[in-house]
């Protein structure tokens, strides 16, 4: 972006920060089940680490979350029971997860998912710090999860209650930052990086009340999408 921009930026930003009033986590259980387990097969153990995603902003329970939708999704898809776990904190930087959020996460599971990396774009962390923190979050659940999916940043270029200018800044952020992201995931065994590829503007639906965060609407669209990148079990 041309550098002459970076005070529009600014201004813009100031003015998102004194508009929007950001939806908080969920307050509730971290954990749940998606299915019966009075089944023949076992339950498939699915964790989700990271920052006010993971946390279930935007809605009221974890059911109408990322985590719930996740597991309804591979529920569908595997037809196994799953019980899912949730590590996250809103407003958690990759820093933060590595160091506070993932030494939360004792279990022994087959899917571990993170979402991270929007705080990193809005707090302008250097690429090469979010590089470090993402390879110790990723070696980290590698060592606790038999496949681990990281997701791609928001597409905030495509955020409609942004504006133009910030927008933009904020896109082209993130994009290097996922560019990171692919690299150290294609370095790892059984990680594997997804994004919800579109180049449209997600409907107004998709956005809870805050403008920033998904609506139930959202997460189920987004979790869905990122089931169907973790291989069938």
């Amino acid at each position: 972006m041309n550098r002459l921009l970076f005070p529009v930026v600014a201004l813009q930003g100031l003015w998102v920060r004194s508009t929007f009033t950001l939806a908080g986590p969920v307050e509730g259980p971290l954990t749940g089940t998606v299915g019966d387990h009075g089944g023949a097969r076992p339950a498939l153990r699915v964790a989700v680490l990271g920052e006010s995603t993971a946390a279930g902003s935007g809605v009221d329970s974890h059911d109408d979350g990322f985590a719930g939708g996740l597991a309804a999704a591979l529920a569908v898809r595997t037809g196994r029971p799953v019980d899912w776990e949730v590590a996250a904190q809103f407003g958690a930087t990759a820093r933060r997860i590595r160091h506070r959020l993932l030494p939360r996460l004792t279990g022994d599971y087959d899917v571990a998912v993170l979402l991270a990396g929007a705080n990193d774009v809005l707090t302008r962390r250097p690429a090469a710090d979010w590089a470090a923190d993402l390879a110790v979050i990723v070696d980290g659940l590698r060592e606790r999860a038999e496949r681990v999916v990281v997701a791609g940043i928001p597409p905030f270029g495509l955020f409609p209650a942004l504006p133009r200018t910030l927008r933009r800044y904020l896109g082209e952020r993130a994009a290097a930052l996922d560019a990171v992201a692919r690299e150290v995931c294609a370095a790892r065994s059984r990680v594997t990086w997804t994004t919800v590829g579109t180049d449209a503007p997600p409907s107004l639906d998709f956005f809870s009340a805050d403008r920033f965060h998904p609506s139930a609407t959202g997460y189920r669209l987004w979790s869905s999408a990122v089931a169907e990148a973790i291989p069938p079990a």
